[in-house]
């Protein structure tokens, strides 16, 4: 892994923005269920946990970070909070209530304050994400002989990348209003808990995997 293979800064935040976890299908049913606005406060809460993780990366030592990637304390507690959180998305007894809905209902609730924290903390509880930062800090740091003013412009634009990226997407997912009736409602909501099991489950199992796949290699 050299440089070259990070040296689009925009590019890097596109393709991050694209990674499949919690916080993406989390925003596309922000933007379908709670509108625009909503989408794009949870979406600046997963920025200000990106942010958070770049700083990590750059101030903390290797050896820490490192050692809190792989900290199964972390990992259990991160996958434990994620499928709780799935399973109570699952269970939650107001989708059938909302099944009975003759339409949906577009929440326009003004407590984004709200949608900020949770789009920080599921990304927060998201150890790989820290991971993903943390690499690109070890690769790009020294290529850019750890200058501030070029490390920070460089993330600066892979912030620019991602944000544009999800924009388009909440735009995209904001279209599918309109189509929506209270049964497909239901069933994203039911899939989207089915999904956030997985991954917290996923992210359990995670240690387990390692040490598997270490003893196969």
């Amino acid at each position: 892994m050299d440089y070259s293979q990070f040296s689009n800064p925009y590019l890097i935040g596109v393709i991050m923005a694209f990674m499949l976890g919690p916080v993406f299908f989390m925003l596309l049913k922000t933007s379908v269920l709670k509108g625009f606005r909503a989408a794009l406060v949870f979406d600046l809460g997963v920025i200000l946990c990106d942010i958070t993780f770049m700083l990590l990366a750059y101030y903390g030592s290797r050896p820490l970070l490192e050692q809190l990637q792989h900290d199964p304390r972390l990992v259990f507690v991160g996958g434990l909070l994620i499928l709780i959180y799935g399973l109570y998305s699952f269970f939650d007894p107001n989708n059938k209530k909302e099944l009975n809905e003759e339409e949906i209902r577009i929440s326009r609730s003004k407590k984004y304050y709200k949608m900020f924290l949770s789009g920080f903390f599921i990304n927060f509880l998201n150890i790989g994400v820290l991971a993903t930062w943390l690499g690109i800090m070890i690769v790009v740091g020294p290529a850019l002989n750890m200058n501030p003013n070029s490390i920070f412009w460089f993330f600066t634009k892979i912030i620019i990348g991602y944000l544009a990226t999800d924009l388009v997407k909440i735009f995209l997912a904001k279209q599918f209003q309109e189509k929506m009736t209270p049964l497909i409602v239901y069933k994203m909501k039911k899939g989207m808990g089915i999904l956030l099991i997985l991954f917290g489950i996923l992210i359990l199992l995670k240690p387990l995997l390692i040490n598997l796949w270490e003893s196969y290699t």
